[in-house]
């Protein structure tokens, strides 16, 4: 018994990963309180003790000499570690340091940040340096404090990595892992005509992704086509949790720019300031009709001119299908004319039965009545992604099942016919790499 508990102790870091010696019995001593020691002469420290002991990325090139630096100043290597020493190994190997990311290109500019491409020298991989000015009276701002604080903490194949965070006097710069391009920019890309069999592979992702945040009770409140982000492989990931959380959301950038009003719900747009998951529901929504029909479902220029759009395609509410409606001061104040719902299959006609079903599942007035994440996942449209996709590991792409795979979409501009000698498999191929060569994006 007594032999389990030492064995226990030395097996768990302070990161919960297994620390234990790749040594064999002989190289321990028994101390007599009972801890194990290792005879220090012997031991050698391996970058694999490191990458586990840091929680460090497998392509990780640590700095020459670094290991030998720590194998004569860490004798208590084998004790778990402190948060202060883990936070000291990480800065002297470049993590948290500015000098460690090279910038590129200037990606674009949005709501509190200027996003740069970049390259960590540490890894040589192709990062996104999300930088954020800091105000010397204001200090970080929230949303910037909010987006490092939810993403630290979702670890899911379709959401975006956050690898690290630099602090100087002058900004804050989130270091994320780097995607080809946005799915307004792949929408573009392929003439807004998407294969129907794509639509559904990104429609998943969007729901596998939203579904782990919702588990977790984390609100996305801003899923638009720019904030989805996809690669090469076809993953899509979810973006920009800036405005997650936020019991507000603006309608101007810092820099004065018109957030987007296209993928928000009637309620929010009413002024609601309820707060649950199915806000994000009625968003995925209008994203799926835009990826189906190849234009945006309600392009309003205006709150008003936003609601005139959704009331007369779906019908102006009533009590019967959103009770509370009419004690809504604002909703009377705008004395919308009373429309009835048109019939969405002469709006979407590249739906079918199973599509049309689910899309007005997302798009139902009352919030409460929309469709979960989770329960859109299992619906009739997605079985011929097969069993599978429905089993997956969190952290795994449902792209490493071989059935599931994108093709190439009709719409694509650069598209050419087979030449002669020539595998349909290997075209297919050259116009999805073409796809994604564009110049690439990320949004903010």
């Amino acid at each position: 018994d007594h032999l389990d508990i030492v064995h226990e102790n030395l097996k768990m870091g302070s990161d919960g990963e297994s620390d234990q010696a790749s040594g064999t019995s002989s190289d321990e001593v028994q101390s007599p309180t009972g801890v194990c020691l290792r005879n220090r002469v012997q031991r050698r420290i391996s970058m694999e003790d490191l990458n586990k002991r840091l929680s460090l990325p497998a392509d990780i090139r640590i700095p020459d000499g670094y290991l030998e630096k720590l194998q004569l100043s860490s004798p208590t290597f084998d004790q778990p570690l402190s948060r202060r020493s883990r936070r000291a190994s990480l800065s002297e190997i470049g993590f948290g340091k500015l000098e460690t990311y090279i910038k590129l290109d200037k990606l674009g500019e949005g709501t509190y940040a200027t996003v740069f491409k970049g390259r960590s020298k540490l890894t040589d991989n192709l990062v996104a340096l999300k930088e954020i000015r800091l105000e010397h009276e204001e200090g970080a701002p929230c949303t910037a404090i909010r987006e490092v604080s939810l993403l630290k903490d979702l670890k899911h194949a379709n959401i975006v990595t956050l690898h690290d965070i630099v602090h100087t006097d002058k900004s804050l710069t989130l270091v994320f892992e780097y995607l080809d391009k946005d799915l307004k920019q792949y929408m573009d890309d392929c003439g807004n005509i998407m294969s129907m069999h794509n639509v559904k592979i990104f429609l998943f992702q969007i729901l596998r992704g939203l579904a782990y945040c919702h588990k977790r009770k984390v609100l996305h409140r801003d899923l638009k086509p720019q904030n989805l982000l996809i690669n090469e492989r076809g993953e899509l990931k979810l973006a920009d949790f800036g405005l997650a959380r936020a019991k507000s959301v603006p309608t101007k950038t810092y820099s004065n720019e018109v957030v987007t009003l296209w993928y928000r719900p009637p309620d929010v747009l009413l002024g609601s300031s309820e707060y649950s998951t199915q806000i994000d529901m009625w968003g995925v929504g209008c994203i799926f009709y835009e990826m189906a029909a190849g234009r945006p479902l309600f392009p309003g220029s205006t709150v008003e001119d936003e609601l005139h759009l959704i009331f007369r395609l779906l019908g102006t509410p009533s009590e019967a299908n959103w009770p509370g409606i009419l004690s809504i001061d604002e909703f009377k104040s705008y004395n919308f004319p009373k429309y009835k719902p048109q019939p969405f299959i002469n709006h979407a006609p590249r739906l079918d039965t199973e599509g049309i079903e689910l899309l007005l599942s997302f798009l139902k007035y009352e919030s409460k009545k929309r469709i979960s994440a989770d329960e859109a996942m299992k619906q009739a449209y997605f079985k011929s992604l097969g069993a599978r996709v429905h089993s997956m590991p969190e952290s795994i792409s449902i792209f490493t099942l071989k059935d599931v795979q994108l093709q190439r979409d009709p719409g694509y501009r650069n598209s050419s016919h087979l030449e002669s000698g020539v595998s349909h498999t290997h075209i297919f191929n050259i116009n999805l790499k073409n796809q994604f060569r564009s110049s690439p994006h990320l949004p903010i």
